[in-house]
């Protein structure tokens, strides 16, 4: 049986799915990507090309090796993307709960199913339907479950809304002893740079107590400013919209003192030094084309 533990998003890695861009499939049509970034690659012909992607992941997995993680990988889907681990499902405490993610790809948790079913039966959580979450979209810190959402009246006009009110409750009935704080994400089907498509492209805690920002990634200033205030302005890196753009939030931690980061974040990456940080620099620009980099493709399932 697998004893997951997952209290916050920075104590020391055990144990961590890695998505596999093997099989990944064709360059898909326009009609059918999922956010405005790889739509913007399609059409410039700078889509990313699978051997790429493949070299890319391979740089994680050695990294993981190094600190000793212990490495699972979904089953190979024929002409599959399966790079995105961190949207199928997520783990709070010892419980792993599924994402009802876009419907076109359920086939993704089957790839995990045997990883699943080495879990306690009661700590399995399908959440009901209407519930949509995203493991984007939620972080576990300590005390606090974060999670990014959005609530308009328009939300299924949006591809880029995928974690809805409806879910926010559910996690709060489930963790009741957590104080679940919803932040309302700013969302755009057409422009990369003025769309967060999960929390984790415009926030992400590290060390701990500091975090990577992107006010213009949240739709209410207040809901930016609590986090401001929670972690201390002189504990934030604010990053601009062309590092947003980047995915410079969504680096990966594998201690509160070691973080898996792109090679070319070099603004980051100084201040990650400066603040103490072993950073360990992988080459991942190709997968950020498709809006979402080095935490969206990592489901961590044990840490200390």
């Amino acid at each position: 049986m697998l004893q997951l533990n997952i209290k916050n998003e920075t104590s020391r890695l055990r144990a961590v799915i890695l998505g596999t861009a093997k099989s990944n499939g064709p360059i898909p049509n326009i009609e059918d990507c999922y956010d405005p970034k790889s739509i913007q690659h399609i059409k410039a012909g700078t889509y990313p090309k699978e051997e790429a992607m493949i070299a890319e992941m391979e740089a994680v997995a050695a990294v993981f090796k190094k600190y000793d993680v212990q490495v699972f990988r979904p089953d190979v889907i024929e002409n599959c993307n399966q790079i995105f681990s961190r949207d199928i499902a997520f783990v709070i405490d010892d419980k792993i709960i599924r994402a009802n993610i876009l419907p076109n790809r359920e086939k993704e948790i089957e790839a995990i199913n045997y990883l699943w079913n080495q879990v306690d039966v009661k700590n399995r959580i399908v959440l009901p339907e209407e519930c949509h979450a995203e493991g984007g979209d939620v972080m576990p810190w300590n005390d606090y479950i974060f999670v990014g959402t959005y609530s308009g009246e328009d939300y299924s006009d949006y591809i880029t809304a995928r974690t809805n009110m409806d879910a926010v409750i559910a996690l709060q009935e489930l963790f009741p002893n957590k104080t679940v704080k919803a932040f309302e994400l700013r969302k755009s089907n057409t422009d990369p740079k003025e769309n967060a498509l999960h929390l984790d492209c415009c926030f992400q805690p590290i060390g701990k107590n500091k975090a990577i920002l992107h006010k213009n990634g949240f739709l209410i200033e207040h809901e930016y400013q609590w986090l401001v205030d929670f972690f201390g302005k002189e504990n934030i890196f604010e990053i601009t919209k062309e590092e947003m753009y980047n995915m410079n939030s969504n680096i990966f931690s594998i201690s509160e003192t070691v973080i898996i980061s792109e090679r070319s974040f070099t603004r980051l990456n100084n201040w990650l030094r400066e603040q103490g940080f072993t950073v360990e620099e992988v080459p991942y620009a190709e997968i950020a084309k498709q809006e979402g980099l080095l935490r969206c493709s990592t489901m961590p399932l044990i840490r200390d």
